[in-house]
């Protein structure tokens, strides 16, 4: 009897040096059971200590390159990552809506690990449209703050979350890796459907090694959805498996600047 795969897709732009973007997604969506497939949104010159350009896709090759799989392919969810440019992220959106696809991961990259921002104003502007066609955002404790317009430290981190969800009407998973390092590494799940908030804890790992983190969290998390696992199992699921890949990655070397975690540390250590 024939089984059909579990089909995850990724939206998102290349790292050539295979840390972050579409490369991480692949490898943490194959890890976690599913069958990786991928549109690419814009190739990078990267490595390990930084990005030394960016070419980016024709839209309509963009487009082109969602309608081909979607029109073939049935995913059972999809992740999107940085889309640089407002008119990448109309195009991206309005071709989604044509599909009805509803199980959508969105990691909203706009800020660089500098702190400088990665989208203009009006690329800023289009996102936050974006963000009610949704089923859960996965912002960082910068892009919460941009989202939001006010500084989120330990004290709100839950009240933040729970805002944002109210505000742009998704689900969101508050990521609390840029707070004040602890013996304790807490992310806040809220889920918009249903205002259940979910506290999730895992222990902090002193690494440099945390190169393409948010891309490899928010697609185990749309893998896991993709499985059948609610919301909250997913969300604790990707937290759990990020956290081990994290540590089992912690001392290995890559290059001479930030390294990857370890996807695959469940077969290969």
């Amino acid at each position: 009897m024939s089984t059909s795969y579990c089909a995850i897709l990724t939206i998102a732009g290349s790292d050539s040096g295979g840390c972050a973007g579409i490369q991480a997604d692949i490898k943490s969506i194959s890890a976690n059971g599913g069958y990786a497939a991928s549109v690419i949104t814009a190739t990078t010159a990267q490595n390990t200590q930084g990005v030394t350009d960016i070419h980016p896709i024709p839209i309509p090759h963009i487009v082109m390159q969602m309608r081909t799989v979607l029109d073939d392919i049935n995913f059972c969810a999809i992740k999107i990552g940085m889309l640089h440019s407002s008119e990448v992220i109309e195009a991206v959106r309005d071709t989604l809506e044509m599909y009805k696809i509803t199980n959508v991961v969105f990691d909203p990259v706009m800020i660089a690990t500098s702190g400088d921002k990665l989208l203009n104003d009006d690329a800023v502007q289009s996102l936050k449209e974006f963000l009610p066609k949704v089923m859960l955002i996965t912002p960082n404790i910068p892009e919460a703050e941009l989202l939001i317009g006010h500084n989120i430290d330990l004290n709100n981190l839950e009240t933040s979350a729970q805002e944002l969800g109210e505000l742009y009407h998704t689900s969101v998973l508050l990521k609390g890796g840029h707070l004040e390092l602890t013996d304790t590494m807490t992310d806040i799940l809220y889920n918009y459907q249903n205002k259940k908030t979910t506290v999730i804890n895992n222990k902090t790992v002193e690494t440099i090694n945390t190169h393409g983190t948010g891309c490899s969290l928010s697609s185990s998390i749309a893998t896991y959805i993709g499985l059948g696992f609610s919301l909250e199992e997913a969300c604790i699921k990707g937290c759990e498996y990020l956290n081990m890949a994290i540590e089992k990655g912690k001392d290995k070397m890559l290059g001479k600047g930030h390294g990857p975690v370890n996807h695959f540390y469940r077969v290969v250590f």
